[in-house]
């Protein structure tokens, strides 16, 4: 198989498990990204790769493989606006309805964690100003990547990571020091988060249904077939008059029927119709 035919074929086999949509001219960006698999499996290109995965009944390399294409750049309290509006707008919101049922959250592609903790520090914040508020929220935090969840379920940073997004104060207040210099997501804030593996491409059915979804700087990876099936499935997941929140450069069109935008100034977000 040519390099050109390789890729092609490596192309369709990661749109098919994970939803990513390479494009042309991304040959060195794959390279990178599956240098140390090819090392290590001792194949030369793509094409090689791509027969060892069909050999491979168990479905760890294929795993392997999309771990390593899939993006998982974060911040703590990434673009800021969207945790106001949680915190301002929708928590105030939830709480004045008199909705029944706990409040239950959904961060999808949450990576290493920093999304799902940052939205339960929002919560920890609310819930000082309005004691007896809210009672048993809960997070679910999924991703695609079993390695990046095995790192957001421990809790545990260097002290790198955490300048992205935090200050001092937060630091001290939502983290605990170990003995190795790292610093570990304190347990209050922690308990609220549940961590799952799920590929975006597959049923949320077990998920159950959520008052407010984080789908963030994920959706534009996936083609534009792809990105409305997913739209369609959060849709089925949100309680009536549910909200989503996507990234800054993301937007839900062509779905005028099922979700409403909001505009908060600044940030939008969806209702669910």
């Amino acid at each position: 198989m040519s390099d050109s035919k390789g890729y092609e074929a490596f192309s369709e086999f990661l749109e098919r498990h994970s939803g990513i949509a390479l494009g042309p001219n991304k040959q060195y960006l794959v390279s990178s990204r599956l240098r140390s698999i090819l090392r290590d499996t001792g194949v030369e290109d793509l094409g090689e790769l791509l027969k060892l995965v069909e050999r491979d009944v168990r479905g760890t390399l294929r795993s392997q493989i999309v771990d390593a294409m899939t993006t998982n750049e974060t911040l703590w309290f990434r673009d800021t606006h969207p945790f106001e509006i949680l915190r301002d707008r929708l928590l105030p919101e939830f709480v004045d309805s008199k909705v029944r049922q706990p409040l239950r959250i959904w961060s999808a592609a949450c990576s290493t964690g920093q999304e799902p903790y940052s939205i339960s520090m929002i919560i920890d914040q609310f819930k000082q100003r309005r004691p007896g508020a809210l009672n048993g929220e809960k997070i679910i935090a999924t991703d695609i990547s079993s390695r990046v969840l095995a790192d957001a379920r421990a809790g545990e940073y260097a002290m790198l990571a955490l300048g992205r997004g935090l200050d001092t104060q937060q630091l001290k207040q939502y983290f605990d020091q170990t003995s190795d210099g790292r610093w570990r997501v304190k347990q209050p804030i922690a308990s609220r988060v549940e961590f799952r593996p799920l590929n975006l491409l597959e049923s949320y059915s077990l998920l159950g249904q959520f008052h407010f979804v984080f789908c963030r700087n994920v959706l534009i990876y996936f083609s534009g077939d792809l990105k409305r099936q997913i739209l369609l499935k959060i849709h089925q997941c949100l309680h009536p008059g549910g909200y989503l929140i996507v990234g800054a450069s993301e937007a839900v069109n062509g779905l005028n029927d099922y979700f409403e935008m909001v505009h908060c100034r600044p940030g939008i977000i969806y209702r669910k119709r």
